[in-house]
């Protein structure tokens, strides 16, 4: 490539990250070349400071910069129900449909054999002790209709059989092999209204 290195070098860091093909990651490294010096150096201290100060939130597991997310910290949240998703960006997707308005786990990923991902990598013995310890009267399964989404739900499903809490599982509204992230309000929230009790008949 006839460019010089550190460019080079800008182009291949964006090349990295998902959906960012050669052509793309070119021109975001030209886009960042033509900014302001102090444009740049607020972009760099971001992607610094996110890394440094954002981890998982010690109960759900959502993104914070505190030990205990917005989320979990907001006493107006139903404390009786927790839904379940895989990845924090689900949560941001849920709480665009501004139904919900209980608690989540996030299970940073699901159970896939091929990728030699098992229930012991996943925040799931956290979703256990909470469902224990806490006043927890539901459970939603919010994984993603796929097979690894479904074979998740399934598994924490059997998990959750021994507690007294109701197992619901999202419905209507989201086609097989879809996203959370990609769904829209409407579908989201139909989704939420036409959810399920676990083991019942669609």
């Amino acid at each position: 490539m006839h460019v010089p290195e550190p460019l080079a070098r800008l182009i291949q860091s964006f090349s990295r990250l998902p959906g960012i093909g050669p052509k793309t990651a070119m021109r975001l490294a030209f886009f960042v070349l033509r900014m302001k010096q102090e444009d740049v150096h607020d972009f760099a201290k971001a992607l610094v400071h996110v890394k440094r100060d954002v981890r998982p939130c010690t109960q759900c597991g959502h993104v914070t910069d505190k030990e205990r997310c917005i989320i979990c910290t907001d006493g107006k949240r139903d404390q009786s129900v927790i839904c379940v998703v895989q990845e924090p960006k689900d949560v941001l997707a849920m709480e665009r449909t501004r139904e919900y308005n209980g608690l989540y786990h996030v299970l940073h990923g699901v159970i896939s054999p091929i990728e030699g991902i098992g229930p012991d990598q996943l925040h799931i013995p956290q979703l256990l002790r909470r469902v224990a310890e806490d006043t927890i009267q539901e459970v939603i399964l919010a994984t993603n209709p796929n097979v690894e989404g479904e074979a998740t739900a399934s598994y924490l499903a059997r998990m959750l059989h021994p507690f007294s809490v109701t197992v619901s599982r999202i419905a209507h509204g989201l086609p097989v092999g879809g996203d959370l992230e990609y769904a829209d309000e409407a579908t989201l929230m139909r989704a939420m209204e036409g959810r399920r009790a676990w083991g019942e008949r669609r």
